[in-house]
């Protein structure tokens, strides 16, 4: 079988002002590395549009339409501090929502091993009803809640290593057993949540504070003994990955230490917990990522583990 990858030139159109992090020029550098020769074997897909009723799965059907009436005309909205709209910011979002459902689709059909999702706006920021942290819709969590409620699925796990913790998936997946959350994050950090003691409603929440100047292998350390074991208890029939690359030390944004290396390693755990537990069915999306040689070379990485998943 092969790799998918997911992305759509809409997500180009997703505008942000002048100067912001999470700029077009993020998914360029992706899609011209993963251009190369060496990842000649992707499966190419065109997002396609996210539905109502996909993005319903974690928001409230108003939220969606108001996430849509904010984008104006012309120029930027500001949502909240950091989190801003243009006109085709809907647009690019439903890309992401689209993609990570077809991506699981893919995955569930057997027309592909795994899948990476390179979309934006990010997406585990995002709550219930508020857009926050550059994230619009809970991309990530809506493909685990389709999974499951469209593809037939009993238990998901979703893994979260951007440097920032996923407050927006953990809102999402607060009250549901069948998915298992697991965040590492720099604390302290914003957005101020994923301490330890926040476990879900059905102790279905893993919170993994790292410290500042955290490097890889105490990361990788940690996962073996805090993380790689609730998930196999939770038996997940599917892995999700919020691939954030923010954590690399030479991000601005935070102050954790991962290599290149260290996100591919990460990504080799995570495939090989997969293969022993999931049928190998792993979905990942884009979060964080913003020094851009940096974002480009540990996208490249990631890809390339899934890729030889997936022969």
């Amino acid at each position: 079988m092969t790799t998918a990858f997911f992305t759509h030139a809409d997500c180009m159109d997703h505008i942000t002002p002048a100067g912001h992090p999470e700029q077009v020029a993020r998914l360029q550098v992706i899609n011209e590395r993963l251009s190369q020769d060496q990842f000649a074997t992707l499966s190419h897909q065109t997002a396609p549009m996210g539905t109502v009723e996909q993005a319903t799965l974690t928001h409230p059907a108003d939220y969606v339409a108001k996430i849509q009436a904010a984008c104006p005309a012309q120029g930027h909205v500001t949502l909240d501090g950091d989190t801003h709209v243009c006109k085709d910011s809907y647009t690019a979002a439903m890309r992401g929502v689209g993609g990570i459902c077809a991506a699981v689709d893919m995955v569930m059909d057997g027309t592909a091993k795994n899948a990476f999702c390179a979309t934006r706006p990010p997406g585990h920021h995002a709550e219930t009803q508020t857009p926050m942290g550059f994230c619009l819709f809970g991309t990530v969590a809506i493909g685990a809640k389709y999974a499951m409620e469209m593809r037939g699925l009993s238990r998901v796990a979703i893994v979260d290593f951007d440097v920032h913790h996923g407050n927006g998936t953990q809102d999402l997946v607060w009250n549901d057993p069948r998915i298992m959350f697991a965040s590492s994050q720099q604390m302290p950090l914003w957005p101020g949540t994923g301490e330890a003691s926040e476990t879900g409603a059905h102790d279905n929440v893993i919170n993994l504070p790292l410290k500042p100047y955290t490097n890889g292998v105490e990361l990788m350390t940690a996962y073996s003994r805090d993380i790689f074991p609730r998930l196999a208890a939770h038996k997940p029939e599917m892995l999700f990955i919020s691939a954030g690359f923010d954590a690399h030390e030479n991000d601005p944004l935070a102050n954790l230490n991962f290599s290149t290396d260290d996100f591919r390693q990460i990504t080799q755990m995570l495939c090989e917990f997969a293969e022993f537990n999931c049928r190998g069915r792993v979905v990942s999306t884009l979060e964080g990522g913003y020094d851009l040689p940096s974002l480009a070379d540990s996208v490249a990485a990631h890809v390339k583990v899934l890729m030889e998943h997936a022969q």
